[in-house]
């Protein structure tokens, strides 16, 4: 067995469980999200809550782990969540202005219609 595995104490352990089960449960909630959703433009808000909370949790989980394993602070995993943060929502951004511009070119029904009609 590995040894930073060997010596972590039953708190640790317990606390590392369970902040990877939530951040994989949370991943899995935006996945069935992303699947029972009927529209592109309804798709893409499941995974980007799912996503990012998912694996903020899993990162911290991750920090826990090393943190206490190796016995000083680690907080290397703080710049994966800010990238993850930053890239996420604009890339749903970027998905959905494409789409709607390709929807409004082709004359699709399918664009989401505002709530107030335009003057």
């Amino acid at each position: 067995m590995n040894p930073l595995i060997a010596n972590l104490p039953g708190w640790a352990c317990a606390l590392v469980a369970a902040l990877v089960l939530i951040g994989a449960s949370l991943a899995l909630i935006g996945s069935i999200g992303l699947v029972r959703l009927e529209t592109f433009y309804r798709r893409v808000h499941a995974p980007t809550l799912g996503v990012s909370l998912g694996a903020f949790t899993t990162l911290a989980g991750s920090m826990v782990f090393f943190s206490v394993a190796q016995g000083r602070l680690v907080l290397h995993e703080l710049l994966i969540g800010l990238f993850i943060s930053l890239t996420t929502p604009i890339t749903f951004m970027l998905l959905v202005r494409a789409a709607l511009h390709r929807d409004r070119k082709a004359g699709s029904g399918e664009v989401p219609s505002r709530a107030e009609p335009e003057p």
